[in-house]
């Protein structure tokens, strides 16, 4: 009897071992398996916070100079009084009046009256028809689009490459959206629409590439855009224009909440 109470007695013992031991582990093994999760998680939102922040911080410097740049001149921009031209080494800070007059000897300047901001985007779906007959009373745009404004000259020479297979319906609207916003930014431009046939995996980097090449071989352009078809730009102040740095043009989209 004393034995049996004794074997008992270790049994329990062993089961309470095995019981604490198996949650134990359990809870370790959940935690592996969800921290990861979680971190992500908090990361996420500490990441898009400081986005927030960030973008807060370059509005407000944006309203600081603009408030200390007001009254820099009197004619509203940067140029000297009675200059109204950009021949001048400083560009605009501030967009120009409606009555700002261009000399087909000049340069174009980069921050243009009807560069007004937002702008309305509009995906209805136009056939490659619609397009042509559109575009077709404007005699100054040639063969791959190629345009540039006769007022002024072109400050910028500008290609722009777009990878494509099988997105028939969204290259009419990627044309009727930015040529015109192309045209107010007053840009030499024509596009390069690089095509992949085949059943291979779409290689969008090899397009780009192949892009460069040729665009380089009709003319000396001064940057080359890398565009994606399906991307349309929703301010017309985002300048197309080059940099000395190459630059995001699509930094916020859409689908990801403009975050």
């Amino acid at each position: 009897m004393p034995l049996l109470r004794k074997v008992l007695r270790v049994s329990n013992r062993s089961m309470l071992a095995f019981i604490f031991f198996f949650s134990f582990s359990s809870s370790c093994l959940y935690f592996i398996y969800v921290a990861p999760g979680i971190a992500n998680t908090y990361l996420f939102m500490v990441q898009a916070r400081g986005i927030m922040l960030r973008e807060n911080v370059k509005t407000i410097g944006h309203m600081i100079r603009l408030y200390t740049n007001k009254n820099t001149t009197l004619n509203g921009t940067d140029y000297p009084e009675g200059n109204n031209s950009s021949d001048c080494v400083a560009q605009t800070t501030m967009y120009l009046p409606e009555n700002f007059t261009y000399s087909p000897y000049q340069a174009c300047p980069e921050k243009l009256p009807y560069m007004r901001g937002l702008i309305d985007v509009n995906m209805s779906e136009i056939s490659f028809d619609e397009i042509q007959q559109l575009f077709s009373k404007d005699l100054d745009i040639k063969p791959g689009g190629h345009w540039k404004p006769k007022d002024c000259k072109p400050r910028w020479k500008v290609a722009i490459l777009i990878p494509f297979r099988n997105r028939h319906e969204h290259l009419p609207i990627f044309f009727r959206h930015l040529i015109p916003m192309l045209q107010k930014q007053r840009l030499e431009f024509a596009f390069y629409v690089v095509e992949q046939t085949g059943t291979q995996p779409f290689n969008r980097a090899m397009l780009f590439n192949v892009g460069f090449k040729e665009a380089m071989k009709d003319a000396a352009w001064d940057c080359i855009i890398f565009h994606d078809v399906d991307h349309l730009p929703e301010n017309d102040r985002n300048y197309y224009g080059c940099g000395e740095m190459p630059r995001h043009f699509a930094a916020k989209l859409d689908k990801y909440m403009y975050m």
